[in-house]
């Protein structure tokens, strides 16, 4: 992919599998929530106390991979450190929420996970990307 198809895709709805290195041995891969606009960095929301928050506090990096479900499959997978981590303000949320399920059923995912405060934002700079898309092996 060019960089502009591959910051496109990234920046797509898609549940990305984040991955991050571990002390303890293998890598943890998890499918979370993500945000990304073209040229800009990676940003995911979890708790402070969640295994994903401590790995990513440990190994200051971390890698997300978003793909395709059906053929032709594509996918993106980004790599980088973590350039800031700050709390989840409600705007924030609500971005994400609506992002992934719209504006009624992120308003009750909102409603819903409300006493769940104390959220942080990753933000992640890309330093590595890696991608593939199949479509184009089938175009003359």
């Amino acid at each position: 992919m060019s960089q502009a198809e591959r910051e496109a895709f990234l920046a797509d709805v898609h549940v990305g599998v984040i991955g991050i290195a571990t002390a303890a041995g293998p890598a943890l891969a998890v499918p979370i929530w993500y945000g990304y606009e073209p040229g800009g960095e990676l940003w995911v929301i979890t708790e402070p106390s969640s295994v994903k928050a401590r790995a990513i506090a440990s190994a200051g990096r971390f890698s997300l991979c978003a793909q395709t479900e059906a053929p032709p499959y594509k996918y993106v997978s980004v790599e980088g450190p973590v350039t800031s981590t700050e709390v989840c303000d409600e705007p924030t949320r609500r971005a994400m929420a609506y992002r992934y399920l719209g504006p009624e059923f992120g308003d009750m995912y909102l409603e819903s996970t409300a006493d769940r405060g104390g959220s942080h934002v990753y933000r992640m700079s890309p330093e590595r990307w890696y991608t593939v898309d199949f479509a184009k092996d089938f175009t003359g």
